[in-house]
């Protein structure tokens, strides 16, 4: 398994089947602080990469959780719906947000890896 990230702070796991799994990124939990809402996706959506998937609220900002990758949405994290303060906790496991059943496995070639996001990260 192997993570993926986007300029927006978006991390995708990607495993050996066409699900992925997306979340924001530690950097991105920091910035915000303490998450209060999360607005998920419904499971059936369809997304395209870039759209607006959702909303990540926390007591300094609103941001919004753009889909790093098109395909259908599979499953959403009622956890993090209930408990949205994982998403500062442990953002990269229990923190996820949605899962997406990839239209196009080709998008994950255009993401960062870790490297290229830490540079992205370290020089903004």
């Amino acid at each position: 398994m192997s993570i993926k990230y986007t300029a927006d702070h978006e991390w995708v796991s990607i495993g050996d089947a066409d699900v992925v799994t997306v979340g924001i990124t530690h950097h991105a939990q920091d910035a915000l602080g303490d998450v209060v809402f999360v607005d998920l996706p419904a499971v059936g959506t369809q997304l395209k990469q870039k759209d607006v998937a959702g909303v990540v609220e926390s007591v300094k900002a609103a941001a919004d959780v753009y889909a790093p990758v098109s395909g259908e949405v599979v499953e959403v994290n009622e956890a993090l719906r209930a408990d949205p303060s994982l998403a500062n906790s442990d953002p990269l496991g229990q923190g996820w947000f949605f899962k997406v059943r990839l239209a196009d496995r080709t998008e994950l070639d255009g993401l960062m890896d870790k490297t290229a996001y830490d540079d992205l990260v370290k020089n903004s």
